[in-house]
């Protein structure tokens, strides 16, 4: 193995090590002191399995059924939403939890801190930043606006502006647009509690890509194009849209 693989797989130990540590206390998994930590994710496993045993025994999932719909179902138990067979078309917000949950599984190793992580991330979203992620659309359109109205004209000429890809951005907070690597810059921010950096994030990929953007005349390759960014310049991408939130909302507080 040589160093710049081991410099990688340090890298992605630490990265695990940051989601357990700061993740499941921010995520309401775990309590702030130190010392119940012990205890209360042994509850914590012991819940899991509880679930898990519950789903075999009703035959909903089995040793075929992927992991991230093991996730889904069992969350779905939990919040008493479990529909009456596992075929059941998918609700938007099924998939929604889907894509998180996929996304987590490349940060976080462990399937049990897996799942209460992806559940109270999403459970975040859902109740904590339930009015507020309406009104990112209108957000982005405001802050694009101050760093490039040239570019903001261009999205309305083509009547892109209300067809770009929201729910990839604000729903599924980028799972599935940008690489683990660089979702888990942007989620610490939204487990931290600001779902604004992922405006800024949005805006910074229009910025990122204006030549690209600017050079395309309809809404429909203009939202093709954002759903499926090169993935070359995603650390850059959010480096730059931090500094932006920092820029415009400042760096102590975390407004929602």
């Amino acid at each position: 193995m040589d160093s710049c693989t081991l410099q990688l797989s340090a890298e992605a130990c630490q990265a695990v090590r940051h989601l357990c540590f700061s993740w499941l206390p921010l995520s309401g998994i775990l309590p702030p002191h130190h010392e119940s930590h012990a205890q209360v994710m042994m509850y914590r496993k012991e819940q899991y399995s509880d679930v898990l045993h519950a789903l075999e025994v009703i035959r909903f999932i089995s040793d075929a059924t992927p992991q991230v719909e093991v996730y889904l179902h069992m969350h779905r138990l939990e919040s008493g939403k479990l529909p009456r067979s596992p075929s059941f078309p998918l609700e938007p917000e099924d998939e929604v939890f889907l894509a998180i949950a996929k996304a987590m599984e490349e940060m976080v190793e462990d399937s049990v801190d897996c799942y209460w992580i992806t559940r109270c991330f999403v459970n975040q979203l859902n109740n904590k930043y339930r009015d507020s992620l309406p009104q990112l659309p209108k957000a982005f359109e405001q802050y694009l606006n101050l760093e490039d109205s040239r570019l903001l004209s261009h999205l309305k000429t083509c009547s892109a502006v209300s067809r770009l890809p929201y729910d990839l951005w604000f729903k599924r907070c980028f799972a599935g647009c940008l690489p683990e690597s660089s979702l888990q810059r942007v989620w610490d921010k939204v487990v931290s509690g600001s779902c604004k950096i992922l405006v800024f994030v949005a805006v910074e990929i229009l910025l990122t890509f204006k030549i690209k953007v600017m050079a395309l005349n309809s809404a429909e390759k203009i939202t093709k194009f954002l759903e499926n960014i090169p993935q070359d310049s995603s650390d850059a991408i959010v480096s730059k849209a931090i500094d932006l939130w920092h820029k415009h909302c400042g760096t102590p507080v975390h407004s929602a």
